[in-house]
């Protein structure tokens, strides 16, 4: 994918300009189905007939159409039920929408940003919250927040090739310095990421993300005394804010979303995976393992060290978070509750069963229909560059 610049001279959303295209008026087509899942499953007060002909005078009059509340919170909520690689949507009707359409300024989105974080860290009990902001336009987003997690932590790369923090955001963290980022001195391998926000009508700016919004966890081990010296820690809440929402043929390019964490999402993969915080050399070492053969299991023996330090972390300090078997058998239950309401149960097995224990859990005996229908969320080409550091000058590619 080509690059550019991407620099305070850049006009806001500059590399967005070949989005006229998506201008044409939304697909009715898609807007009709999704406004009759809607009345077919929540059976709202008013009319469809009366409800769609009020959609098509506005998209006839403007190109577009703007949902009500009551649409837009169960568009929200069926988007993480069709979502093919989370395996926690048992909880989909729980998710809490919070509808933040009229956040029009940079300053403005980062407080709906920062209240996004205290709502739903809500003091280690993780409430499943989603936090829309306006409408794509004709010419694509209104709103951006280049972050690809409202939490992440920096990577810094040393003279001599070594990263202190996540080596996955080196080049973002690259980018946010090119914006005037101050990073903490000294830097350290936890550094939180402030957040790079653009609107419409504004240049792209740095917003550090507020004291008191994070919470992080600790590592300790239950039976290893040692495991506190590797001063690990992770943030409680994960909340991915670069992919775009669609419902009903309307685009929300803005609409930051959590859950709460397996265990191993930051276990084997955070702090496991080589191109990561690699720690699993280390531990291995601490464990008297001999890490030059694979024939011990080395890998796996510190890999169950570590998942059982991170949820015996998280529960101490009383942050929720999950085991895969437990998740596997709950996803399980929402298989045959989507199958028993004559629904297709959608699901990407490579992304629904995860790493340590997967083959235990029930999700792993079967598979599942890899369509994936609007509502949904999307994974855009130029989002995925920007949260990684590298700005396109390619569209979006909008559904």
């Amino acid at each position: 994918m080509a690059s550019c610049p991407y620099s305070a001279t850049t006009a806001p959303f500059d590399d967005l300009t070949e989005l006229d295209a998506v201008g044409a008026p939304v697909d009715l087509d898609e807007a009709r189905s999704w406004l009759e899942m809607f009345f077919a499953e929540t059976q709202p007060r008013g009319d469809l007939e009366q409800r769609w002909r009020a959609i098509e005078a506005d998209v006839e009059a403007t190109g577009t159409y703007a949902h009500t509340f009551e649409e837009l919170e169960w568009g929200a909520r069926v988007a993480w039920r069709q979502s093919v690689r989370c395996i926690g949507r048992a909880r989909w009707q729980s998710l809490v929408v919070r509808d933040a359409r009229t956040a029009d300024t940079i300053d403005e989105i980062a407080a709906e940003l920062a209240d996004h974080l205290r709502f739903a860290t809500n003091a280690g009990r993780i409430r499943s919250t989603i936090t829309v902001f306006r409408q794509d336009g004709p010419a694509g987003p209104r709103v951006r927040v280049a972050n690809e997690q409202l939490i992440r932590y920096a990577g810094y790369a040393e003279p001599d090739g070594t990263v202190l923090g996540d080596p996955r955001y080196v080049d973002f963290t690259a980018l946010l310095d090119s914006y005037g980022w101050q990073h903490p001195s000294p830097p350290s391998a936890f550094d939180v990421l402030p957040w790079l926000i653009e609107t419409e009508q504004e240049m792209p700016r740095v917003v550090e993300v507020p004291g008191g919004t994070v919470l992080e966890v600790p590592v300790t081990h239950p039976g290893l005394p040692w495991f506190a010296e590797l001063d690990l820690r992770w943030h409680a809440v994960p909340v991915i804010s670069n992919m775009r929402l669609r419902i009903g043929g309307i685009d929300y390019s803005c609409a930051p979303f959590n859950g709460f964490y397996l265990v191993d999402e930051i276990a084997t993969r955070n702090f496991g995976d080589v191109d990561r915080y690699h720690q699993l050399p280390a531990i291995a070492a601490r464990m008297g393992l001999d890490t030059t053969s694979t024939s011990n299991f080395w890998q796996l023996r510190a890999a169950v060290e570590l998942n059982t330090a991170v949820l015996h972390s998280f529960r101490t300090a009383g942050v929720r978070i999950e085991e895969p078997v437990a998740e596997s058998a709950l996803f399980s239950e929402f298989v045959k509750r989507e199958e028993a309401a004559g629904r297709r149960a959608y699901g990407d097995w490579s992304w629904i069963n995860g790493h340590i224990g997967s083959t235990f859990g029930r999700a792993w005996h079967r598979y599942y229909d890899t369509d994936e229908p609007n509502p949904n969320f999307w994974l855009d080409p130029a989002a995925r560059e920007l949260s990684n550091g590298h700005p396109s000058s390619d569209p979006l590619t909008l559904f």
